[in-house]
């Protein structure tokens, strides 16, 4: 048992110490004075960045676990009388409630939510009654308020706030008729007789116990990891559902690197990590232990039987089994965006380690908007708060098919960049969030004025998202482009001067002539808009209502450079805010002419467009000019694209060409280990080696 201590017989002098891991450790130096001081430093810079809870906030989740706990119980016990159990095996119904991700690793910051897991009997159900009856319950409650059950997630889960400590309540039915109070969740026999979906709930406390297990100093791995958490939030690469890193990935990083290097500090294992994953080469999989194999018949990750696996481009893997690639969200664009960083954070504490640089260096936010020329803005509207959040949910989910569709349409050429931040405007009531995507051409390319029709891949996008089973009346949805200077103001960061449009001299000389909208055709669009009948007047009213990405008062509007327009019948609108601004111009010398047309309908049409609501969208297709500025603002020397646009006419009869490339992914399991890698291509120490380290 975990924990137990026993008497053996004394390993013999020659055996070599054991350390966790698939390979020894690549340094077993310790800490100089230097070095302690630097953790000194960034152990007081967390402190003071508020990553640590009080007592009392500590206190009150010890006592919202507690009570969770309690109602599960009594959920259990009630379920056990109704289906007609003897009143001996009521009186022994039981569910345990376990804690994982950033809590149970004891990494979690103040207002951060708390990974639950609750185990129950063979005889309780998840579809039934954990989604319905325990649903019920928890509705009735006082303590609990957004509660929103989300069944049909990969790992389904129920989500709500229990005296304003939000929550994530997963559900496991073992093969078992009571579960002891001392249930050990990490043997394996727990995964007997269970379904995937179970499998998948029951992982996430197997993992977080066995990166515990495996880690040579807990304390050291806790500071390293809320550290490059918060560094990772700062730069924009902290979000598995957008196709970057969430919790669990992240901790398996930083607990790989502890197991390299055993005896460091904190602020040692942060210079090392940068220095590992900067030189690191993907798809060579990052693992804590052996792939474990079982009789059991899971699925386990193997790139050698698993064509799919060979698709995965930064695989890390869990540690429990069955071992799965944590990381198979990341891709194309959001990798490269992922290495630029780590290369941004090597360099920063390349100089720290010089003292050219102190900690705040290192966590200085990403300025997303300087660094992207063009973006895809992805605007949300519902009628209330808690429609958004279902809606919202169901989108961002979403968002990084959006992402792979575009790396495949355009052949990897035109890269994306999904911001794991939602946007919304203060002066708009109404419940509305939006997203950004920045574009950029792929690195090393010079092809000129080269276009990438990307309507079909947008209408694809559409499509899925019009498969929401929950939608309701007023969730709206708008994809558009805009330039850096038609980004409004409120998405900028409180004490962060937004950039100034540029403005060129002949702009106006040459508005006619090189693809801006002339006075005459803007005055027929807008003649055109306003003359189509009652229809369109209602939907100036619903755009109106859900315009959610205005500039401010210093931008241009915020239309993208034009608007189609059309009537379907379809309850997702894919409103744009460009109809409510009333102009159609364009503030760019660079633009191509456009015209409006038809979108086609979602697969939720009706025949009822009083119900199914008014739909139109402005989308573009994207055109790359050779030409590329060095941004000078940057923390990170990044060269940015051109990304000049055209619009885009989607229609019913347009079908979209997929010509798209496969990703290139892992063909096999490395040949050699990761020690051997790590010692010929990665960690070339720049420091004298003292006598006990191991390269």
């Amino acid at each position: 048992m975990a924990g137990s201590v026993g008497v053996g017989r004394a390993a013999p002098r020659s055996s070599p110490k054991r350390y966790a891991g698939t390979d020894p450790p690549l340094s077993l130096a310790g800490p100089t004075m230097a070095d302690l001081q630097r953790t000194a430093e960034l152990e007081k810079f967390l402190v003071e960045a508020g990553l640590y809870e009080g007592k009392e906030e500590s206190a009150k989740r010890e006592e919202v676990l507690s009570e969770i706990g309690q109602i599960v119980k009594e959920w259990v016990k009630h379920l056990t009388r109704k289906k007609g159990y003897a009143e001996q095996l009521v009186e022994r119904a039981n569910a345990v409630l376990f804690t994982f991700g950033s809590y149970r690793l004891g990494v979690h910051g103040p207002g951060a939510d708390i990974d639950t897991l609750c185990v129950g009997p063979s005889y309780v159900n998840r579809e039934e009654d954990f989604f319905v009856t325990l649903h019920g319950i928890l509705a009735e409650k006082e303590e609990v308020t957004e509660l929103q059950p989300v069944p049909e997630a990969h790992v389904p889960v129920l989500k709500f706030k229990f005296r304003g400590i939000s929550i994530d309540l997963l559900y496991a039915s073992l093969s078992l008729s009571v579960i002891p109070v001392d249930f050990d969740i990490s043997q394996g026999s727990v995964l007997c007789d269970v379904d995937e979906a179970t499998v998948r709930s029951l992982n996430g406390c197997r993992v977080a116990d066995q990166i515990l297990r495996l880690v040579p100093n807990a304390e050291n791995f806790r500071t390293t990891l809320r550290c490059l958490k918060y560094w990772a939030k700062r730069r924009g690469v902290y979000s598995n559902i957008t196709g970057f890193l969430g919790g669990v990935n992240w901790a398996l990083l930083v607990a790989r690197v502890c197991q390299l290097y055993p005896n460091a500090v904190p602020s040692m294992l942060v210079s090392r990590f940068f220095r590992v994953f900067t030189q690191w080469q993907w798809p060579n999989p990052v693992m804590l232990c052996a792939i474990e194999n079982d009789d059991l018949g899971f699925s386990i990750w193997d790139p050698r039987k698993n064509p799919c696996d060979r698709n995965h481009l930064m695989p890390i893997i869990t540690p429990a089994y069955p071992c799965m690639n944590s990381s198979y969200n990341v891709s194309t664009s959001t990798l490269r965006v992922i290495m630029k960083q780590f290369q941004f954070g090597n360099k920063i504490c390349q100089e720290i380690d010089l003292n050219k640089a102190n900690w705040s260096a290192l966590f200085e936010p990403f300025h997303f908007f300087e660094a992207y020329r063009k973006f895809l803005v992805v605007d949300i509207v519902a009628d209330d708060d808690d429609d958004l959040r279902l809606w919202k949910g169901w989108v961002e989910s979403r968002l990084r098919q959006l992402t792979l569709k575009i790396e495949r349409d355009t052949k990897g050429i035109l890269q994306c960049h999904p911001y794991p931040c939602e946007y919304s405007d203060p002066a708009i009531e109404c419940a509305h969030c939006a997203f950004y995507m920045g574009l950029s051409r792929k690195e090393g390319l010079k092809k000129r004025g080269q276009q990438f029709d990307i309507r079909g891949t947008v209408d694809e996008f559409m499509r899925e998202i019009g498969m929401y089973s929950l939608w309701k009346p007023g969730m709206d949805l708008a994809v558009t482009h805009v330039r850096r200077e038609q980004v409004p103001s409120y998405v900028f960061q409180q004490g962060y001067k937004k950039p100034s449009p540029r403005m060129h001299a002949n702009q106006q000389e040459q508005s006619d002539g090189d693809g801006t909208l002339s006075p005459d055709l803007e005055g027929q669009l807008k003649r055109k808009y306003d003359s189509d009948g009652d229809g369109l007047a209602e939907l100036r009213k619903s755009v109106k209502r859900a315009s959610v990405s205005p500039p401010g008062d210093e931008t241009p509007p915020h239309h993208g450079n034009s608007v189609s327009q059309v009537l379907c019948d379809s309850p997702v609108k894919l409103v744009s805010s460009a109809l409510c601004s009333g102009a159609l111009t364009s503030p760019s010398h660079d633009d191509v002419t456009f015209e409006p047309t038809a979108l086609t309908s979602s697969p939720h049409g009706s025949e009822d467009t009083s119900a199914s609501g008014t739909s139109c969208a402005a989308v573009e297709a994207v055109v790359l000019a050779d030409e590329s500025s060095k941004l000078v603002n940057l923390t990170c020397d990044v060269e940015v694209d051109t990304v000049q646009t055209m619009d885009v006419h989607t229609t019913s009869e347009f079908v979209a060409q997929k010509n798209g490339t496969k990703v290139e992914g892992i063909r096999s399991l490395a040949s050699s280990n990761c020690a051997e890698f790590l010692e010929r291509e990665v960690l070339a120490e720049n420091m004298h080696l003292s006598g006990d380290e191991v390269i």
